[in-house]
């Protein structure tokens, strides 16, 4: 048996470092991460409206003190405990942008930060969408909504970039995982 293996099978236990209201600070035979202990999931949709407009949400990240562009999402289980991810989708979607979808095809799941936490991110594409409400988000969260012509999106997303904003990268990995071309 390796080193490496024999040190992962002698391991002790994960321990609890804090305890805050959202996520939980671990420690792990010296690797230190988050885990988010009553969240089973990220959902992250790719929605494209059928005259080619790219649905993208801009809100306040305290992490990184800016605003951020990025795809509608939400944590998976926060709201109901056994909550299918399809659905979680499906509720982000509406929640954030105000369209609804007559389905959400999963295209893509993988962890998002494997150095800092445990979260699993789900890409769903959002098909048949059509308008049920303002969006905004919900009575937490301060969301402004940008409809972007696939046509427009690079130049839109530099320009914000040029006003200070940060652009989730997950807007790219989203729309490839999905087969949609964001032309040159």
């Amino acid at each position: 048996m390796s080193e490496q293996a024999k040190s992962a099978t002698n391991k002790a236990a994960p321990r609890v470092l804090a305890r805050g209201r959202y996520l939980t600070f671990i420690d792990d035979g010296g690797w230190e991460y988050v885990i988010r202990p009553q969240v089973t999931g990220i959902v992250v949709i790719v929605a494209v409206t059928d005259d080619a407009r790219v649905l993208l949400v801009e809100q306040w990240r305290p992490a990184v003190r800016k605003r951020v562009i990025e795809l509608p999402a939400g944590l998976v289980g926060d709201v109901e405990a056994d909550e299918p991810l399809d659905k979680a989708a499906a509720r982000e979607l509406e929640e954030e942008t105000g369209f609804s979808a007559r389905e959400m095809v999963l295209v893509g799941t993988g962890p998002i930060a494997v150095g800092v936490s445990d979260e699993v991110v789900s890409f769903f594409h959002a098909r048949g969408l059509t308008r049920v409400g303002p969006g905004g988000g919900d009575a937490s969260e301060s969301i402004v909504n940008h409809e972007v012509p696939l046509a427009e999106l690079r130049a839109f997303l530099a320009a914000r970039m040029a006003d200070g904003l940060l652009v989730d990268v997950k807007i790219h990995a989203g729309l490839s995982l999905a087969g949609i071309a964001v032309p040159a």
